[in-house]
């Protein structure tokens, strides 16, 4: 599972150790990253503040079908 997350500056000084030790997240701008689900888990185990904005589910999707579409 993958999730966004975004860091106040603070914050982000606090995890970017953990970051390069855990993660081959991505960085996009205003302290936005992508990471996996090891490197979260690290992040909230040392006390990290930070605020989710999205999380992606492994699960397999159906690709091309609408909600409601008869598969």
């Amino acid at each position: 599972m993958k999730a966004v997350i975004q860091f106040t500056k603070p914050e982000e000084a606090r995890a970017l150790p953990i970051l390069l030790r855990h993660s081959a997240g991505a960085i996009l701008p205003n302290r936005t990253y992508v990471l996996d689900e090891g490197a979260v888990a690290e992040l909230r185990k040392s006390g990290i503040r930070f605020v989710a904005l999205s999380y992606e589910s492994s699960a397999p999707r159906l690709e091309g079908a609408e909600s409601g579409e008869r598969v």
